[in-house]
């Protein structure tokens, strides 16, 4: 079991860099066994091919939900991984989603192990590994790569691409089933990446790291009063979503091209990937 890390404020360490936040001793009582459950299956799933693995979000943070929250976890591959090994995690994930009623979901990022370490992934793919993920099986990564600290440059590759992003949000938007219940699911998810977008934008003023939607609502409230509601609301629905057609489209036709000119403008736009945003 990893240890809890050190933590001063804000998320910090002592030296200014973004601590890891989550470990395996935070892992609520009720999210240990299917934690377990997953660690020991992912090795019979992809065996040789795995390098390491990670989970995030709440479960590693301990602030999950019981029959509310999913199980995020993040998998390096030795090599860049196969459409099997993609298919083979899918249905490791309907499985143990079907086993363990404490959690609403089962998600799993898969990346190889260089795409991880790549220069083009260091200040996204590779920070999110370094300091969003707690450890789960295998070699680190982060013994691989930089400390990082709350900065414009980090801002930047994170969440620089709300601009491109914004014409795929309108087609999700506009394709979605004409329900409460089908709409709500997207409205979680662009709710949460808004409050995150936001929060990043003043991250290098406030001089820190959450992962706190909440919190994250509060310190962009203090630069940007004037879209403060705005963002608070966002954050309030991105843990208990409503499924309002008129939230969907104010987050694609006002607050996100806002939010996406004022982030190039405070910070630049993120580096494109080969593969895109």
């Amino acid at each position: 079991m990893s240890e809890t890390p050190h933590r001063t404020t804000r998320g910090l360490d002592p030296q200014g860099h973004i601590a890891r936040e989550g470990a395996l001793t935070r892992v609520p009582p009720a999210f240990r066994p299917v934690v377990t459950a997953a660690r020991e299956r992912l090795r019979d799933v992809l065996g040789a091919r795995l390098h390491s693995a990670y989970v995030y979000g709440s479960v590693p943070r301990g602030t999950a939900r019981v029959g509310r929250s999913d199980l995020d976890l993040l998998v390096a591959s030795h090599e860049e991984p196969t459409h099997t090994d993609r298919a083979d995690l899918r249905e490791f994930e309907r499985t143990l989603d079907r086993e363990f009623e404490q959690v609403d979901g089962v998600a799993t990022l898969l990346y190889s192990r260089a795409r991880v370490l790549s220069e083009p992934e260091q200040y996204d793919l590779g920070w999110f590994v370094s300091c969003l993920c707690t450890p789960l099986l295998g070699d680190d990564l982060a013994a691989y790569l930089p400390r990082y600290r709350p900065d414009s440059l980090l801002a930047r590759e994170t969440n620089g691409d709300l601009a491109a992003l914004l014409p795929r949000w309108r087609e999700r938007v506009a394709g979605v089933a004409d329900t409460e219940e089908a709409r709500r699911p997207l409205v979680r998810f662009l709710s949460r990446h808004l409050v995150r977008t936001a929060f990043t934008l003043v991250m290098p003023r406030w001089n820190g790291w959450t992962s706190d939607l909440h919190e994250m609502a509060e310190a962009f409230a203090g630069y940007y009063p004037e879209r403060a509601d705005e963002i608070r609301a966002a954050a309030a629905r991105g843990r208990e979503p409503i499924g309002d057609p008129g939230v969907l489209r104010s987050y694609v036709d006002d607050l996100g091209p806002w939010l996406a000119r004022e982030y190039a403008r405070v910070h630049g736009v993120k580096t494109p990937r080969p593969d895109g945003p």
